[in-house]
């Protein structure tokens, strides 16, 4: 057993200095986010399915274990155990809440506890961008974003998006709850710089009058069924992965960010799959977007889902573990780690 001055000492970093050092850093976090992406594509990851904990009583209701190990000069490994609770949302607090353990390489000892909401809303949001950005390369560039789904994630992409250097004539919003829709915009009109923000009325108006699309809803099951809605072949960024029908997701253009992972939980391609009895309607990964091993076409529906991969919580997760060390502002738990010689 190691002398416990080789053992990692045990940190806890909470939300409020998670969002310090993100906060505005928003080019930062999608480089970080395309390095993860690249280590991922090249084979120097670990990224096992997640693990979905349900309630029979409560079937809306679930918590998820992603457990993962990221290699190349940041090397680390850990879990990110996130909880989804929707019914949160009806009393005032965030539907999602989550931790980040983050374990030495070397020993296996975990060496910090991170608050991992912000971070994992943070890697959400970079993905969203950094899809957006080398997508939309060969086609006609989205002057009008359309978003359903007016939550904390939506907020965030939106703000990844203005951050990295998009721009929109419009935005146009809907969400089942109308108030909602009103809060996002609201935080649109401010944020957005003059661009014009509506409330819409119903999906089929966020989909048909927009050339980008963000899906971020509590949607369990396809309630986007009518391929004719996308006529106009928009890109999609179909973060909530159940939104679209089988039959939308088999006339579009479909890319992932890993193959096995979106075809699992009933998502929308998982349920493609199963119709189709194979997965030739996937296209490609957002690895083989950004390294040009292949292009998406400019006259389909291009469909961008991300199941969500741990590597990119971890490699946020250490970018801001080893920030907030470097300004000497670690909350050390002395002592954490009692029992460290095999026989007293």
């Amino acid at each position: 057993m190691p002398e416990s001055n080789m053992v990692p000492a045990f940190a806890v970093v909470p939300g409020r200095q998670i969002l310090e050092i993100l906060q505005g850093r928003h080019g930062a976090v999608v480089d970080i986010i395309e390095a993860a992406y690249r280590l991922h594509g090249t084979g120097e990851t670990v990224n096992p399915p997640s693990y979905f904990l349900r309630f029979p009583d409560r079937p809306a209701e679930r918590i998820i274990a992603l457990l993962a190990s990221l290699g190349g000069d940041g090397a680390v490994d850990g879990i990110k155990w996130i909880s989804s609770f929707p019914g949160n949302v009806a009393t005032g607090l965030p539907r999602a809440s989550a931790v980040l353990i983050l374990n030495d390489p070397a020993t296996g000892f975990p060496m910090a506890c991170l608050e991992a909401s912000v971070i994992s809303a943070s890697r959400t949001a970079a993905s969203a961008a950094l899809a957006a950005r080398h997508l939309t390369r060969t086609r006609t560039l989205p002057r009008r974003l359309g978003v359903i789904g007016a939550g904390l994630i939506s907020r965030y992409v939106c703000d990844y998006l203005s951050g990295t250097g998009w721009s929109f004539d419009e935005i146009g919003i809907f969400d089942v709850s109308p108030k909602h829709a009103d809060g996002l915009a609201g935080h649109l009109r401010q944020a957005a710089g003059g661009t014009p923000v509506a409330v819409r009325d119903s999906c089929e108006k966020v989909v048909r009058e927009h050339d980008l699309v963000l899906l971020t809803t509590t949607a369990g099951t396809p309630h986007l069924l009518d391929p004719g809605w996308f006529a106009h072949h928009p890109t999609v960024l179909h973060l909530s992965l159940r939104d679209l029908s089988p039959d939308v997701v088999l006339a579009s253009t479909n890319v992932v960010d890993d193959v096995d992972h979106c075809l699992r939980e009933g998502t929308s391609l998982h349920l493609a799959e199963q119709r189709m009895g194979h997965r030739e309607f996937v296209h490609a990964t957002l690895y083989d977007v950004l390294t040009g091993r292949w292009q998406p076409p400019p006259d389909r529906t291009l469909v961008f889902s991300p199941f969500g991969l741990g590597v990119l919580d971890l490699a946020l997760g250490k970018f801001v573990y080893e920030t907030v060390r470097a300004a000497g502002r670690l909350a050390v738990v002395d002592d954490f780690f009692h029992e460290l010689r095999r026989y007293g």
